[in-house]
């Protein structure tokens, strides 16, 4: 892998610099390793000390509150197929179990996609807590890179304001099992996939196991840095881009020993949100589309917990 493939951006730079190093990150790749990013190390180790103390509660106690139609809860191994996926045909479900926490729901959004409260196991404010302050520190993350990315597609810094008055924000605590070694092709910790939304921020330790599709169809892998976040552009950035930002296809395949841990946050726009190209991209590319359509058709698509009952 060349060291250039997938930069990394430090936000102490310059403004202009940032938002020039982030616009070239995307055009080519989609993905970049931002550092300099002011969440302190010791908030991001509670964090995976409070995931893998929820991971390590029983089977009993996690299914009690598995994943619910707002998309909130613990979502087992082999309950989620990436049918969506561009770039491959999958056929096996996802290696994985995770914790899923949304953003605080607000009272004028009763009756909307992902509305709702979050579900916690009880008895458990050592996990709640240190997950709740992790979140929170990454939305304010999120909210300073509004302008960074606005002004790296040529716009004014508050061209994003509007749409994330009220983030829509989820950020889920991932415990992938090792790869087995006679695996089919098609089985993966994490399927090739984009994300739906605006940007991903990914804490991960320094252990490998993502891979990102180079333009060229080569399978690429970010370089570990302590203290660095992934960060990437996701489907709703590209069409707002007008195709000028991509939205790579990434997956998981954990070929290390041991188990591998990683807290990835999606920071994306209202549910509300319409989202449609930028002025500064030229002539339109995509339709407009209403984020809470999107993202229900491929929740209902990719997770069991969003699908229709079967009738008799």
């Amino acid at each position: 892998m060349n060291a250039v493939d997938v930069p990394i951006v430090s936000l102490a730079a310059d403004g202009d610099q940032v938002a020039a190093q982030l616009a070239d990150a995307y055009q080519r790749i989609g993905f970049c390793v931002i550092v300099d990013h002011g969440i302190p190390l010791e908030l991001t180790a509670a964090a995976f000390e409070a995931s893998q103390q929820f991971h390590a509660l029983s089977t009993e106690v996690k299914a009690s509150i598995a994943l619910d139609g707002t998309h909130r809860g613990f979502i087992a191994r082999n309950t989620s197929t990436v049918v969506t996926s561009s770039v491959a045909k999958v056929t096996l479900p996802n290696q994985s179990e995770s914790l899923m926490i949304l953003h605080d729901s607000h009272p004028d959004d009763e009756g909307r996609l992902l509305a709702g409260p979050n579900r916690w196991p009880p008895h458990c404010d050592h996990i709640r807590e240190p997950l709740e302050a992790y979140r929170d520190a990454m939305c304010e993350l999120g909210m300073s890179l509004l302008p960074l990315i606005a002004r790296s597609l040529g716009e004014a810094p508050n061209v994003f304001d509007a749409a994330f008055e009220r983030p829509t924000t989820w950020l889920r605590m991932l415990r992938y099992p090792p790869h087995p070694p006679d695996a089919p092709a098609d089985l993966f910790g994490s399927a090739p996939h984009t994300d739906y939304g605006f940007v991903t921020l990914l804490a991960s330790p320094e252990v490998g196991g993502l891979e990102v599709r180079h333009p060229d169809g080569r399978w690429v892998r970010p370089p570990a840095i302590r203290d660095g976040l992934v960060m990437n552009s996701g489907d709703m950035l590209r069409r707002w881009s007008n195709g000028r930002f991509r939205s790579t296809p990434h997956r998981v395949i954990n070929d290390q020993p041991g188990e591998r841990w990683s807290i990835p946050f999606f920071f994306d726009p209202h549910v509300s949100t319409v989202v449609e190209p930028l002025p500064s991209g030229g002539d339109p590319q995509f339709d407009p589309v209403l984020f809470e359509e999107y993202l229900r058709v491929r929740l209902q698509k990719n997770y069991r917990q969003h699908q229709e009952p079967e009738q008799p």
